[in-house]
C-alpha cells in the first residue's frame, strides 16, 4: 500500500466581535462527492509547496486573498480502496476580512459563512471537524498549547 500527499485543505474563517465564522463550499452536482459542503481543498501541482496550493486554491475556489494563513497542526488522511492507498492531507488556517468579497468557482454552487458549530454539522469527515475545533480554540478560545505556525505571505 502506498501513502501519498498531494492534496492540501485550507479552512477559511472571518472575525468579528470576538466570534468567529467558517467558509464552507457546497461542491456541484458533477464533481466528485456531488453536493457535499467543504472548506476548500485541491490538489498539489509539480514543484508547488503546499502552502502555495493552499494560497491558489483559495484563490481559484473562491476569489479572496487571506490577510494571514497558518499551518493547522492537523493531518487529515483518508484510504482509497480502488487505488489501495492512504493520503495524508496538510491543513491550513486561512484568515480574511470580514468584509471581503467572494466569488466562487464552478466547482461549488452555494457558500455559508457559519459558526463553528454549524459548519461542524456539515462537514463530512471528522478530521475536517477536528480541524473546525481545532482552529476555533486556538485562534478564539486561547486555551490551546497547540503550535499554529503562520506562514509569511
Amino acid at each position: 500500500m502506498k501513502v501519498i500527499s498531494n492534496l492540501i485543505e485550507a479552512h477559511i474563517f472571518r472575525e468579528k466581535d470576538g466570534e468567529i465564522e467558517f467558509l464552507l463550499l457546497k461542491r456541484a452536482p458533477y464533481q466528485y462527492y456531488p453536493n457535499l459542503w467543504q472548506m476548500v481543498s485541491g490538489k498539489i501541482k509539480d514543484n508547488e509547496k503546499a502552502y502555495q496550493t493552499a494560497l491558489r486554491e483559495i484563490k481559484e475556489e473562491t476569489g479572496l486573498i487571506p490577510e494571514k494563513i497558518w499551518i493547522a497542526p492537523n493531518i487529515n488522511s483518508f484510504y482509497s480502496p480502488e487505488d489501495e492507498y492512504i493520503s495524508l492531507i496538510p491543513v491550513f488556517a486561512a484568515k480574511v476580512d470580514y468584509q471581503s468579497h467572494i466569488k466562487i468557482s464552478t466547482e461549488h454552487v452555494e457558500y455559508k459563512w457559519l459558526k463553528p458549530v454549524e459548519a461542524r454539522n456539515l462537514l463530512a469527515w471528522e478530521g475536517q471537524r477536528k480541524s473546525v475545533d481545532l482552529i476555533t480554540e486556538y485562534f478564539f478560545h486561547r486555551k490551546s498549547f497547540l503550535n499554529f505556525v503562520e506562514i509569511k505571505i
